[in-house]
């Protein structure tokens, strides 16, 4: 089965300078608890944000080049049984392609 190219990561904007600084992207609650990085596809990210990042002041979305998560990345059902990328390990800044304001006009 093939799998996009790239996946998405929304986070705060804070979150994101900070990670820059840091050179891996944070862990938030859910993924401290499910013991992994919760990605999204393209496809994803807007429900994602609806359910787990509402109220979230400059939400941004950042594209992550999905080979360069290496083996790491695993594709794994979740929601309705849909699959979902999960990182089993630190997501590198440098893994970012793009980062900008999340709009979800963006992802239709």
């Amino acid at each position: 089965m093939d799998h996009p190219a790239r996946v998405y990561r929304l986070i705060a904007f804070a979150d994101w300078v900070a990670a820059q600084d840091r050179g891996v992207l944070p862990w938030n609650g859910d993924d401290r608890r499910d013991g992994f990085f919760h990605l999204s596809t393209r496809g994803q990210v807007v429900e994602t944000a609806r359910r787990h990042y509402a109220g979230v002041d400059d939400l941004w979305a950042l594209e992550l080049d999905a080979s360069a998560l290496g083996a790491q990345l695993r594709w794994e059902p979740s929601r309705g049984g849909d699959l979902f990328p999960h990182l089993h390990g630190e997501a590198p800044a440098t893994a970012v392609t793009d980062a900008r304001a999340f709009d979800p006009a963006d992802f239709a």
